[in-house]
């Protein structure tokens, strides 16, 4: 039993069209790049853009992005290659599988807990935030008590009181989950619709903010080197090259998402124009968006407003602050900002139902993760798994530690996606490729290069988490997966 043993192409093809024989090609570019787009725009953008601000980076947070948005492209066309390649479910877990053997895969398919697990939870904090905010500024009732929608890392720096448990975080993730047991799936019209929206929404408040942006704000650009430590006592790097890196690692965030796409490969019509069509189309628009975005954000309000008042709530809270007269727009973006949080939490757990489905066929994790209802046909035990796991998350971590957990995993999972091109070309040089990333391995290391600086720009305390969520995966592994394998241990 060698814990390298990689599975074989054929294999894996052969595994596509048995498990997969079902699904019909129907999905065109547009309708990909409207799924890139519906799983992009997010907490990200309405969340980490005034976190990045407030720690990192100040106004040079649109450096930031352009940056995330770089690293992105580059794992992008990576995906484009392998996703038209090798169309089954289990995205960069396949990938590596496929390249670089059982163990790293595994390794893969653990830290993909981290994009799209964590991920969700994250979404579902920023969801409770923007719940209060619709209580309070919309609907005029009191909001949910501190104590009962917070985690109990955190404490109401005005009246000292502690929370203890977030309960709107656990109450999203229940429900969806609930309903993707259920079987209830966005169609691609109902897709295109919140994409509309939520697009819409971003594109109001660019207009219209411009018009209340104050020089001042962005005066100096990108502010001089310092230290600034948050309410956990943690230190961060602001200002300068360093600030801006960290800045990046954070709004990285706003871009998970896009991978989503590649899951989509064996339901579209023509991979190889379409696929990279939608990753890299979905990717510009949303980059596009996200530096105006930031542009107005910090020209409207100031870093220290995102300090203290404006935190998770902060886009609403600039509007109904600074946008004097547009106070229907602050309320208008906290209830499409709800629909869309829900969107892409829906989109991260059936990413993650299918990463645990595709272990627990190879026997990595137990049976019981791949068994599917015998009424709704979904892996519903997989689903009360991530349930669990999402919930105590959601409910008890503060936002700002799993996002940051989020964009250190997706980053590392783009660095071993990005390794997969090079060793496949040397390995498997005859494979059908329906789309080819140019220039490798240059484009590839390129992205090693810049996912790399990212992981790095998130600082030490991000690494340790990671290492110790990677130990914990490797007990797993030796304790389990290596013993009940099937490529390990065939029958």
């Amino acid at each position: 039993m060698s814990i390298w043993k990689r599975k074989s192409l054929a294999q894996l093809l052969s595994e596509a069209a048995d498990s997969e024989k079902g699904l019909k090609r129907t999905l065109t570019a547009w309708s990909l790049i409207a799924l890139g787009i519906g799983a992009i725009i997010g907490a990200g953008l309405f969340v980490r853009t005034a976190t990045a601000a407030a720690q990192s980076a100040g106004p040079s947070v649109t450096i930031a992005f352009i940056v995330a948005a770089i690293g992105c492209a580059l794992a992008g066309l990576c995906y484009a290659e392998l996703s038209s390649s090798i169309p089954i479910s289990g995205s960069a877990y396949t990938y590596t599988y496929a390249t670089m053997g059982e163990f790293l895969a595994w390794i893969i398919g653990w830290d993909l807990i981290l994009e799209y697990a964590v991920g969700a939870a994250t979404v579902g904090i920023a969801w409770s935030e923007y719940l209060n905010n619709l209580l309070v500024n919309v609907l005029h009732v009191n909001p949910i008590p501190f104590s009962l929608s917070h985690s109990p890392f955190q404490s109401n720096l005005e009246t000292g009181e502690h929370g203890i448990i977030n309960l709107p975080a656990l109450f999203i993730v229940a429900i969806i989950s609930l309903l993707l047991i259920k079987g209830i799936q966005e169609s691609a019209f109902v897709n295109g619709i919140i994409v509309i929206v939520k697009v819409a929404i971003v594109i109001l408040i660019i207009i219209i903010g411009w018009n209340f942006i104050n020089p001042a704000n962005h005066e100096p650009y990108i502010p001089q080197s310092s230290v600034f430590t948050d309410e956990h006592g943690i230190d961060h790097s602001y200002g300068g090259i360093m600030g801006i890196l960290g800045a990046a690692g954070t709004v990285f965030f706003a871009f998970i998402g896009f991978d989503a796409v590649s899951t989509a490969a064996q339901e579209t019509k023509n991979p190889k124009k379409a696929m990279p069509i939608g990753i890299l189309g979905s990717l510009a628009i949303c980059t596009l968006l996200y530096i105006l975005f930031a542009h107005v954000l910090t020209g409207v309000a100031t870093v220290e407003d995102f300090r203290t008042g404006g935190k998770e709530a902060s886009v609403a809270f600039a509007i109904n602050k600074y946008m004097i007269g547009y106070e229907w727009l602050g309320q208008l973006v906290t209830v499409a900002i709800l629909a869309g949080f829900s969107s892409v939490i829906l989109v991260m757990l059936l990413g993650q139902s299918r990463v645990f489905y595709a272990m627990g066929k190879d026997g990595l994790l137990p049976k019981a993760f791949s068994d599917v209802h015998p009424k709704y046909k979904t892996p519903y035990k997989a689903n009360l798994v991530i349930l669990v796991i999402v919930g105590l998350f959601a409910a008890f971590v503060p936002g700002d530690i799993v996002g940051d957990m989020t964009s250190i995993g997706t980053l590392f999972a783009f660095v071993l996606v990005c390794i997969s091109v090079i060793i496949l070309r040397k390995k498997e040089p005859d494979m059908i490729r329906e789309f080819k990333t140019p220039f490798v391995p240059l484009v590839p290391l390129l992205g090693v290069g810049v996912c790399c600086a990212m992981m790095y720009g998130l600082g030490w305390t991000n690494w340790l988490r990671l290492f110790a969520w990677m130990a914990l995966g490797i007990i797993i592994y030796f304790a389990y997966g290596k013993k009940n394998s099937k490529l390990n241990n065939p029958e």
